[in-house]
């Protein structure tokens, strides 16, 4: 596995929580005050909250959390659970007359997986709040990756699981990291050594996906939107709102080295970027890092899981 976490960055903490038996969750994203958050949203089914808002054309810079989810767009309800419980504890954009908290979100199809009626709930969103820490080093079935699987080209018989995956990077001073859910269409490759990980699986073999293209192509008006990676990069530099959104924008190279195919109109893919604003660095540095973490991390979201490739085990 690569080395590293979410949360080498500093000023951030994670939390996570799940239902195993109904194979979804969530992962809690909490930056410390100061920060400035950006996204970049690439896949043709996405399910997002406050992504608009993070466009450099508009006002607010600085996020009270991100959240990685299953439940499809039922998991959006989390947002509203966590809401409640950031303003009494008085995090938020501050009005005036009170704080609004600032929840940004995306969610990942998982309702196929165990039971489609489990989704990311209030007390999911409290357990996950409650037991979010610095030095989170969480990967694997849980979270936000509970009910992620890949490889789902000759459907689901055949796809394989997935889960959460973390990594990070130091140069220096600098730090740059990422954490996602993989829940691709796609297959996973190890891009530094140049290996596929996980495909589809037919009697005992890794098949992939692109050798099945011309197979399946009747039959992609029947896939069905239920796929998505969903992730972050994060660095203690300091950045606005704008440079983060081009870094969120390259780091979707990490996903472009380790998933094939990556960005369908089958997967709602979206990276969040997080500054922490404490040192400074070069935005394509940084940039260029984020993409080597986020394929690191990527990696790691199939190697957490051992030998447990099989769907669902």
């Amino acid at each position: 596995m690569y080395s590293g976490y979410f949360t080498d960055v500093g000023n951030i903490k994670v939390g996570h929580a799940q239902d195993i038996e109904g194979g979804t969750g969530l992962t809690l994203i909490l930056p410390d005050p100061g920060n400035t958050a950006g996204v970049d949203v690439r896949g043709g089914a996405p399910g997002t909250r406050e992504t608009d808002l993070l466009n450099p054309l508009n006002q607010v810079s600085e996020v009270s959390s991100i959240i990685l989810s299953g439940g499809s767009a039922y998991g959006l309800e989390a947002a509203s659970h966590l809401m409640k419980i950031l303003e009494k504890e008085g995090i938020g954009f501050d009005v005036g007359v009170g704080v609004v908290p600032i929840i940004s979100q995306a969610v990942l199809f998982d309702l196929a997986y165990k039971n489609p009626k489990a989704r990311p709930d209030e007390k999911m969103t409290q357990k996950a709040f409650e037991s979010a820490t610095y030095d989170d080093k969480s990967q694997g079935i849980l979270g936000a990756g509970t009910g992620a699987t890949v490889g789902k080209a000759l459907g689901p018989e055949f796809l394989v699981k997935s889960g959460l995956g973390q990594a990070s990077i130091k140069k220096g001073d600098l730090v740059v990291s990422a954490i996602v859910a993989v829940n691709a269409f796609g297959d996973i490759f190890d891009y530094h050594k140049g290996l596929q990980i996980a495909g589809p699986t037919k009697d005992g073999k890794m098949l992939k996906t692109i050798d099945l293209i011309d197979q399946i192509l009747g039959s992609f008006a029947d896939i069905k939107p239920s796929n998505t990676t969903i992730g972050a990069v994060a660095t203690n530099a300091t950045f606005s709102k704008t440079e983060l959104t081009k870094i969120a924008g390259m780091a979707h190279d990490g996903y472009a080295r380790s998933i094939n195919p990556v960005h369908t109109l089958f997967d709602g893919d979206t990276i969040f970027s997080l500054a922490t604003n404490k040192v400074e660095a070069n935005i394509n540095l940084v940039g260029a890092l984020a993409a080597e973490a986020m394929s690191m991390a990527i990696a790691n979201a199939i190697y957490s899981l051992g030998e447990n490739k099989n769907k669902g085990d």
